[in-house]
């Protein structure tokens, strides 16, 4: 099972800040470096604000050697899926092939408005024309044109270039929902991710996910969890940690990744026996390093 670090920027984090997270991440031995894409702080003032997802993952590609990078998730609505495709080709290119996109069809309508970014009802529709785009120009062969006619966005004798490093670049596509969305992860992804979800409810996604991959004749989807993680090595520590994030230490215990140190390695364990490939862990304060390597000492 693989292990990585998930973050918040937008909740305020500069691009030194997220560089020294994401380095401490790749040191201790953490399989990816992963962050959400937003543009408003969902609670405090967010400052110094935004800082764009791919602009970042660009920077981090040239900072650091090993660790996979990618997004948790973008939205399908923040940019054009040609030039989405383009992006993350030049990144995955600029880190020697270790990007991951994250695609979703984007929730938070406040942070569309403050942009002038538009919001429409069906972001669904939307999301299945960007797999189709994204995934069939990586794919077009080099010397090939790629052609899309859809409701949403039309490509003529695209030359799909430039093309990632890696053979395929990983998709992931995550969300509760209970059938568009694992039936185009199964379609259009390489996991399938559930965030936040414990117990019978995770169980149950996972359930749709697995039986999406079969109806698609698919055996290789892989399944994964996002859970808001806080951990300390005595409770005095972990409650002091979750009340610097304002997170209610009682809820991140019962259903997130809360508590003492073998509380949630054990925990993460039965993740794992449960069918977890990877297990991201929403780490919100980024200046608390040593949370890191609390959680590689525990975990890894």
């Amino acid at each position: 099972m693989e292990l990585c670090v998930f973050t918040e920027p937008q909740q305020g984090a500069s691009y030194d800040l997220q560089l020294a997270h994401a380095q401490a991440a790749e040191a201790l031995g953490f399989t990816g470096w992963f962050r959400s894409d937003h543009l408003l702080a969902m609670s405090g003032d967010g400052l110094p604000g935004p800082t764009d997802a791919w602009t970042t993952l660009a920077g981090l590609a040239r900072e650091t050697s090993r660790v996979r990078l990618g997004t948790l998730v973008s939205s399908v609505t923040f940019r054009h899926p040609g030039l989405l495709a383009m992006q993350v080709a030049q990144v995955d290119a600029m880190s020697g092939g270790r990007v991951e996109l994250g695609l979703g069809a984007g929730w938070f309508a406040a942070e569309h408005l403050a942009y002038g970014i538009p919001f429409p009802e069906r972001r669904f529709d939307l999301l299945e024309e960007a797999l189709e785009i994204v995934t069939g120009l990586w794919s077009t062969e080099v010397g090939d044109t790629y052609a899309f006619d859809g409701v949403h966005w039309r490509l003529e004798e695209s030359p799909a270039l430039p093309k990632p490093v890696q053979q395929r670049v990983p998709v992931i596509v995550g969300g509760t929902g209970a059938k568009r969305t694992p039936a185009l992860a199964a379609e259009f992804a390489t996991e399938y991710n559930v965030p936040w979800a414990d117990g019978d409810d995770l169980e149950r996604a996972w359930g749709r996910g697995r039986a999406a991959a079969d109806a698609a004749g698919r055996d290789d989807l892989r399944l994964s969890v996002a859970k808001q993680t806080v951990v300390g090595r005595t409770e005095a520590e972990f409650r002091r940690r979750a009340e610097a994030i304002g997170a209610d230490p009682d809820e991140l215990r019962a259903t997130q990744l809360g508590g003492t140190a073998n509380e949630v390695a054990d925990r993460v364990a039965a993740l794992g026996e449960a069918g977890a490939v990877r297990v991201y862990l929403q780490t919100i304060d980024m200046t608390d390093l040593d949370h890191l390597d609390l959680l590689a000492a525990t975990l890894l």
